[in-house]
């Protein structure tokens, strides 16, 4: 039996150089900030009531960080499994991805209430309130990383998967050598866009209330919420340059680092002329004490991990061949869909009897704000297009360009759009079409980012040769864009494309129903109708707008995106 075997406690180094030193020092910061947050947090953050006081901040901070971290953890773990699952079974594909449409297409929003009040049945308010948050930014964060690994899966080159057949590769070295690899820079840059559009989620966690129920938790988007509210304009001012230098901070610690190291896994014959840097990955990579603790802890605990996931992934995989023979479903998988099946026939019958009483009227009111609604998304859509296609080819093949834009995009993401919202409504609600113009700007501003991300990602991964080759050609730059350019874009911009269009129909729940001065404002629109039945307490309604909001969303996708997909799939797949 192969055992884990770890190096000496105390490794021998072979010198003590400044980057250790600089490695020690902020280990002991980040110790000595921890013990001072958690023996002199101010008692004020404790309940409900929200501190405005500066140094309030820190707390605040940190335990946006904790909820923003937790919702991260699950969603690349729900990515990475969700995705592989998807992509290497044809059959568990026909489940998954319709599922998929239907996950990332429900307005978590309108649910929000029911799902807290649920958990609060069961749980202390406060944990309730936690695990409601978390949920929250997971459905921010989850289903844009989900479709960027499945479309990477998908479109990995034949000869790459024929070459990890010749060396006879199990399915754990395939993900690790392979598949996670050829995935790296669009998992990688979905995942800044995750965490910026997570805060747009957090404040809405953060700032919940049910009728006289106050669930609000103490952190950074509770903090920004009150001082709006208050009009201190001094505290909204250091709660939006906290939330700036918490991106400036992890975009240098840990996204421009990740994306230098994933650099490497480009497919191409040449190398790149000028490689993503990142100062922090230098200092790394000259510690001494890093490159102990690599060669004498993670080197062994990376080899018995291989060794005992080679056994597991193959028996786990064998039931996702693709053209593999008919399936044994257990007596547990039985028991489990009959359940399954029983409670949603269930729900569908009360569904049923909610959906009897809605009026004709009302359902005229769903059927108009579809399309109204639909006319929206198009035009954020379109609108997104034309931008973020050059914007994000230019940051994705320019490093240097990349150095400064990549951190202001990142910062200009994360700020929440609701937050400017009311600015861009009072600008524009005596214009013609004002509440429709600016329910189109909300749109944009909260989505735009997931098409520009993924553009970036899909920028970045074009060959070097393949650009080398189009210099080589004199090639026209008309010429360059459409032989080059938009074919290696176009799963990505496919992707993007999906992310931002769910996002914009649940962007639309907020966007066409606005409190604002002491009044209500709304528009035609099926989010305005989502939005004022839960106003109105009018359950029947509420279900019938959210699920014919849900049914536009995977008509959509079945009969538009996902045929997309499939040409990405087959004629644009780099080979």
């Amino acid at each position: 039996m192969r055992r884990l075997r770890f190096g000496p406690a105390v490794p021998r180094l072979r010198a003590f150089t400044a980057a250790d030193g600089v490695i020690l020092v902020g280990l002991i910061a980040l110790l000595g900030l921890g013990l001072r947050l958690g023996i002199h947090a101010p008692a004020a953050v404790q309940g409900p009531e929200i501190s405005l006081q500066p140094r309030a901040l820190p707390w605040y901070a940190a335990q946006s960080i904790g909820r923003m971290a937790w919702a991260y953890a699950f969603s690349l773990l729900f990515s990475l499994f969700y995705g592989y699952a998807a992509a290497r079974s044809r059959r568990a594909r026909i489940v998954l991805m319709p599922l998929l449409d239907v996950l990332q297409s429900v307005p978590i929003l309108s649910f929000l209430p029911v799902v807290l009040l649920g958990l609060t049945a069961v749980l202390p308010d406060r944990f309730a309130a936690e695990l409601a948050a978390v949920l929250l930014i997971f459905t921010s964060q989850a289903w844009n990383m989900t479709f960027s690994f499945y479309q990477s899966l998908r479109t990995i080159p034949t000869e790459l998967r024929e070459a990890s057949a010749v060396y006879r590769f199990s399915p754990w070295l395939q993900l690790k050598y392979l598949e996670l690899p050829f995935a790296a820079l669009g998992l990688i840059w979905n995942s800044i866009m995750s965490w910026a559009g997570g805060w747009f989620f957090l404040m809405a966690s953060e700032t919940f209330r049910v009728g006289p129920r106050d669930f609000r938790l103490p952190g950074l988007g509770s903090y920004l919420q009150a001082a709006a509210s208050r009009g201190d304009i001094r505290a909204v001012l250091l709660g939006v340059g906290v939330l700036v230098l918490i991106v400036v901070l992890l975009d240098q610690l840990v996204w421009r680092p990740l994306l230098a190291r994933a650099d490497r896994f480009k497919v191409e014959m040449l190398e790149g002329g000028t490689a993503p840097a990142s100062w922090f990955n230098e200092i790394l990579a000259r510690s001494a004490v890093l490159e102990q603790f690599a060669e004498r802890v993670w080197g062994p605990f990376s080899e018995w991990l291989d060794a005992r996931l080679r056994r597991r992934a193959a028996v786990a995989v064998a039931g996702l061949d693709e053209a593999g023979g008919p399936e044994r479903f257990s007596v547990a998988v039985i028991v489990l869909a009959t359940v399954v099946a029983a409670a949603v026939a269930y729900g569908a019958y009360h569904a049923g009897l909610l959906l009897a009483r809605v009026a004709p009227a009302e359902w005229g009111a769903v059927g108009t704000g579809l399309l109204a609604t639909c006319g929206r998304v198009a035009a954020a859509l379109a609108l997104a297009l034309l931008w973020t296609v050059p914007v994000g080819v230019a940051i994705g093949t320019n490093p240097r360009l990349a150095a400064f834009l990549q951190p202001l995009a990142q910062i200009l993401a994360a700020i929440p759009a609701t937050a400017l919202f009311p600015v861009v409504l009072l600008a524009l609600l005596h214009l013609p079409g004002g509440l429709n113009l600016a329910a189109v700007l909300l749109m944009l501003m909260g989505t735009q980012w997931y098409l520009l991300f993924n553009i970036i990602a899909g920028a970045a991964a074009i060959p070097t040769d393949l650009r080398y080759t189009t210099d080589l050609l004199r090639l026209p730059r008309g010429q360059r864009w459409r032989t080059l350019v938009l074919p290696a874009l176009f799963p990505y911009i496919v992707t993007g494309l999906i992310t931002s269009g769910g996002g914009a129909w649940n962007a639309s729940i907020v966007a066409e129903y606005v409190e604002f001065g002491g009044r209500s404002h709304f528009t035609v629109g099926i989010g305005s109708v989502i939005a004022r039945a839960t106003a109105a307490g009018n359950y029947s309604l509420l279900l019938a707008g959210t699920l014919a909001l849900v049914a536009t969303v995977i008509g959509i996708n079945r009969a538009f995106w996902h045929r997309l997909y499939r040409l990405a799939e087959t004629r644009y797949r780099m080979e």
